[in-house]
């Protein structure tokens, strides 16, 4: 039987306002901004001109209020996914790694060299993180076998699963993947399991 792809597109949320200190947000509750706003707005209008056939969100606000104008767009209701949520940066939540390397420069340096096998204090584990996100991208492929998905979701989060979907390690994430920028849209085809990046980083507006 001949099997059909999945197309993947994947869209970090709006700005926020804790972006302009490069704050981390992770769990918290953090709103967008008036940019924003505005990017949620013009991936809205980019959905509507490159036809998406479903949306999946995280649970947090901030992915969607950047959903809901494609979702209004497109007249589709989201589906919300517990697993898309950003990881938990523990005791660096609301903080920046500056503030926490002025704090603990020995735990600091260590993160920067291998995030994964040192973490912040009481965050998630990467590893846990990047299970359940790309578990989550492989089920919303299966059940949408033929179509293309926006999925509206994390910085850190999708820099993790992109590694462990590409089968890049993930301790490289922060270097591979130094940012994924607001509302831009990263395309994955997901294929009898396998998966192949086709862009990156592509701007809506």
């Amino acid at each position: 039987m001949r099997t059909t792809s999945t197309t993947l597109l994947l869209a970090r949320h709006g700005q926020t306002v804790w972006h302009a200190e490069n704050r981390y947000a992770g769990v918290s509750d953090v709103p967008l901004t008036d940019e924003g706003r505005a990017q949620a707005q013009a991936l809205g209008r980019w959905a509507a001109a490159h036809p998406v056939d479903a949306i999946w969100t995280s649970t947090v606000s901030r992915a969607v209020a950047t959903a809901d104008p494609a979702c209004r767009a497109l007249g589709l209701s989201p589906h919300r996914e517990p697993a898309l949520r950003e990881c938990d940066f523990g005791v660096v939540e609301g903080r920046t790694l500056a503030e926490f390397e002025a704090e603990n420069p020995e735990r600091a340096k260590a993160f920067r060299a291998d995030p994964v096998s040192y973490p912040f204090p009481e965050a998630e584990d990467p590893r846990t993180a990047a299970a359940r996100g790309s578990g989550a991208l492989r089920r919303i492929a299966a059940a949408h076998r033929g179509e293309r998905v926006l999925v509206v979701a994390h910085n850190t989060l999708l820099r993790l699963v992109l590694c462990s979907l590409l089968s890049i390690p993930l301790s490289e994430y922060r270097r591979v993947f130094p940012q994924l920028r607001n509302a831009a849209v990263t395309e994955l085809r997901i294929q009898d399991g396998s998966v192949a990046l086709l862009s990156l980083n592509v701007p809506c507006a």
